[in-house]
């Protein structure tokens, strides 16, 4: 049986959900921080399993960060409950932990980092998604911490 590595050490794959694309990025407790790797193809909500599957066995994440998508006054939306079953889905699939983080803005600051490194041309939708990811990560590493 393998063994979990201690908290502090583990990594992490974090998921921006979406409709249609779902940014993907990668994270390490022990520097606090994330590289956003990309975006997977969904039809609907429901990704390009086989995608999902090729980043998971890549990074070997010791549990996965989903961000939630909650109104801005906190409350759930439809678009909440669809990242809640995503998760619930990439647990039975493949048996990885999954934890929610709270997303709210990180679409925004995304496009604002995006923009700040490289204007206008950094502002496809692939880096945002895949920059959100990493924002969903970092945010999700702070709580650890505080």
């Amino acid at each position: 049986m393998l063994k979990t590595p201690p908290i502090g050490q583990r990594t992490i794959i974090g998921f921006d959900f979406g409709k249609k694309y779902i940014g993907v990025a990668v994270g390490q407790e022990i520097t606090g921080s994330a590289t956003p790797l990309g975006s997977v193809k969904a039809n609907d909500g429901i990704p390009h399993w086989d995608n999902i599957n090729q980043y998971l066995k890549e990074w070997q994440p010791d549990y996965i960060v989903v961000g939630l998508p909650l109104n801005m006054d906190g409350s759930e939306q439809q678009l909440t409950l669809d990242a809640k079953k995503f998760g619930r889905r990439l647990v039975g699939k493949f048996g990885i932990p999954v934890e929610y983080q709270d997303e709210r803005l990180t679409t925004a600051d995304a496009k604002e980092q995006l923009f700040a490194r490289g204007g206008y041309r950094n502002l496809k939708k692939d880096n945002i998604d895949a920059e959100s990811a990493k924002l969903i990560i970092e945010s999700y590493l702070e709580t650890l911490y505080e």
